[in-house]
């Protein structure tokens, strides 16, 4: 790969103050930027620039261009597969880079990083797979005397508009990217104001790849430029993940010319323990559900539901094990949390917890921030809490559990669905039966049986209710970027 110099001993991969529009870094049209900031220190490592509706004009007119000169659709199936393959390999040659990149971005222990950079490569390498296998079907129909021949063709949707959230951003970002490519479609990327790095690095690493001028554009600043793109009327559909409030607006936004739309918003996921699990198996699965990168996982399992006779000793061990887990600097050696990523996500996650003991909820531990420097907050339980709390109904998006008893669980189903979310879950038993009778009574897109964060890019992921809509990972995923177009043709008898 080209070296490029560093801002700082940034990156080589990032270009200072750029971003990708066609197959050049450019400022923004305003020449206004806006601070990246390391959360482990609260020190200012980067500048990005701050991009409005022009650069977001600009960046689709690139981008349909593109399309419209098939650069990208005019390749076959397999010329794509070897440029996703090959940008897979990319990843990889430069994981280390990355990786580092990714904890200085969002805070994450380098380790963490580094796995969420495999599953990356994952994403790429799987859907390079698939951009030779797409296909529609064929079928004869009519009555005897009057015969027509029927196909279907899967083509791609067009310009795709991909918002990435910050809390994981090399692995939201693949997982749009790397469909939608695959499909054929052309890409305006806007990733999250809080963690812009290892994206803008992914757009030097797709070039590097092959992939042609103008396919894959990123554009960086605030909410603004989420909306111009989610509103522009040459953009044919937007792939989301974040909250369900913005989701919601981006609905709104979209309605003017009926892009289609993909939404993976909030979570509040339930987590049931039944008296028969394996506690050896409960505690540390549970506690890392919750706590595994800081709690910022939407899928994360933030309500936990446990039976009466081993309530105490389930909260108490995953109190423990939080207690156990070392918290620092993502760079440290040994380090299992990071920091959060802002002071406003710290300032948010602080006040749930006073929320919830305002309510009455029972600390068994962790609950404050940790140190003066970077934004640390300690890995935290809270029994005795109960649906009405705003700590147990609201996304808080932190290293925060709330434990509540059972002694029916036809009663733990009806409080595990009593949300306005249906994400993920997760069912601790040794009876097999049991569990499986409780995922398929729980209305949420994910269910783990004796395992809380699992899957893989083969396995859909996406939410019922306010959790979103469609699908992401496997074939669903890559049906998300194409349409569906029938052609008949009477057939002579």
């Amino acid at each position: 790969m080209t070296v490029h110099s560093a801002v700082s001993g940034l990156s080589s991969l990032v270009e200072p103050e750029r971003m990708l529009v066609g197959s050049s870094w450019i400022p923004s049209r305003s020449g206004k930027t806006f601070p990246a900031v390391d959360p482990g220190t609260g020190e200012v490592v980067a500048q990005i620039p701050e991009a409005d509706a022009d650069d977001v004009d600009a960046a689709v007119r690139a981008a349909r261009q593109a399309f419209e000169e098939e650069r990208w659709t005019g390749l076959s199936g397999q010329q794509r597969a070897v440029v996703l393959w090959r940008v897979s390999d990319l990843l990889e040659a430069n994981a280390e880079e990355l990786s580092r990149l990714e904890s200085l971005d969002v805070g994450m222990p380098v380790s963490q990083a580094r796995a969420m950079l495999g599953e990356a490569v994952n994403l790429f390498r799987y859907y390079a797979g698939w951009a030779d296998k797409i296909h529609g079907r064929n079928v004869e129909i009519g009555p005897g005397e009057r015969r027509f021949q029927g196909i279907t063709l899967k083509e791609p949707v067009g310009v795709a508009g991909l918002i990435v959230s910050w809390n994981a951003p090399l692995i939201g970002v693949s997982m749009k990217l790397a469909p939608a490519l695959a499909a054929g479609c052309a890409c305006v990327v806007k990733p999250s104001e809080q963690a812009s790095l290892t994206v803008l690095a992914m757009g030097r690493v797709l070039l590097e790849a092959g992939v042609p001028e103008g396919v894959v554009n990123v554009v960086t600043g605030h909410a603004r430029v989420g909306a111009a793109l989610a509103a522009h009327d040459d953009v044919d559909k937007v792939s989301f993940t974040g909250s369900t409030a913005v989701g919601k607006k981006i609905v709104q936004a979209a309605a003017g010319n009926l892009k289609k739309l993909s939404l993976e918003l909030g979570g509040k996921s339930p987590v049931i323990v039944l008296p028969d699990a394996d506690l050896d198996q409960v505690i540390p699965g549970v506690a890392m559900g919750i706590f595994w990168n800081t709690g910022q996982i939407c899928t994360s399992g933030t309500r936990l539901f446990v039976h009466r006779d081993v309530f105490e000793e389930v909260v108490q061990g995953v109190a423990e094990y939080g207690r156990s887990l070392k918290v620092g600097y993502g760079t440290e050696p040994g380090v299992d949390l990071g920091p959060l990523v802002s002071q406003r996500q710290l300032d948010r996650v602080t006040g749930y917890v006073e929320s919830g003991l305002r309510d009455g909820a029972r600390l068994i531990s962790g609950g404050s921030r940790i140190g003066e420097k970077g934004y640390f907050f300690e890995p935290t339980v809270l029994a005795d809490v109960d649906q009405s709390m705003r700590v147990v109904r609201e996304e808080i998006f932190g290293p925060v559990l709330g434990a509540m008893p059972f002694t029916d669980v036809a009663e733990a189903v009806a409080a595990a669905n009593d949300t306005e979310y249906g994400l993920a879950g997760s069912i601790w038993t040794r009876d097999i039966a049991s569990a499986h009778t409780i995922a398929r009574k729980l209305r949420t897109g994910r269910i783990g049986i004796n395992v809380h964060r699992a899957g893989g890019v083969q396995m859909p992921v996406g939410g019922y209710k306010q959790s979103g809509w469609g699908r992401e990972n496997g074939l669903e995923g890559l049906e998300e970027y194409l349409e569906t177009k029938s052609v008949i043709t009477l057939l002579d008898r």
